[in-house]
C-alpha cells in the first residue's frame, strides 16, 4: 500500500473497505464466468439451507430487495434452477423451491465462490482465515437488526 496514508492503513474499516471493493469484482466475475449473479447464489443456498420459501422469506434471509427477488426468481425458473408454484396454503404467495439442477448449479458456484475465497485471501494460513472469519462474524453480529 505504498502511498496510501498511514492514517487509513492503520484503520481496520478502511481495510475492510478496500477488501470488499477486490472481494466484490472477484466474486462478480467469477459468478459471471458461470453466467449467474450474487443474488442467485445468495437465494440457491438459502433454499438449499432452509427449504422452500416464499419470494418475502427468500428476500429477507438473503437481504435482497423484493424486486430484485423477483428478477433474480425469474431467471432462475427460466434457466430451470428453481420452481416457483402457488402456495397451497396462501392464495396470493408464491413457493419457491431448489431443483436438481439448482442444486447442481449451487454446486458449481460453490466452487467458484471458494476459489474467490483463495484467491483473496491467499497470503493467509488456513488458521488465520479461520481466525478472520469468526472475529469478522463477531463484529457485523453486533450490528444486525433484530
Amino acid at each position: 500500500m505504498d502511498g496510501t496514508p498511514e492514517r487509513l492503513t492503520a484503520k481496520p474499516s478502511w481495510l475492510i473497505s478496500q477488501l470488499a471493493v477486490h472481494a466484490r469484482r472477484m466474486a462478480f466475475d467469477g459468478f459471471a464466468a458461470a453466467g449467474a449473479r450474487g443474488y442467485h447464489y445468495r437465494i440457491l443456498a438459502a433454499l438449499h439451507e432452509f427449504g422452500p420459501a416464499s419470494q418475502a422469506q427468500l428476500g429477507r434471509r438473503c437481504r435482497v430487495d423484493r424486486s430484485d427477488v423477483v428478477t433474480a426468481l425469474g431467471e432462475l425458473v427460466e434457466r430451470g434452477l428453481v420452481d416457483r408454484t402457488p402456495d397451497p396454503e396462501h392464495g396470493r404467495r408464491n413457493r419457491v423451491t431448489l431443483t436438481g439442477e439448482g442444486l447442481k448449479q449451487l454446486r458449481r458456484m460453490d466452487e467458484l465462490l471458494d476459489r474467490v475465497q483463495d484467491d483473496l485471501l491467499q497470503g493467509l494460513s488456513a488458521d488465520e482465515r479461520r481466525t478472520l472469519t469468526g472475529l469478522l462474524s463477531r463484529a457485523l453480529a453486533r450490528h444486525e437488526p433484530g
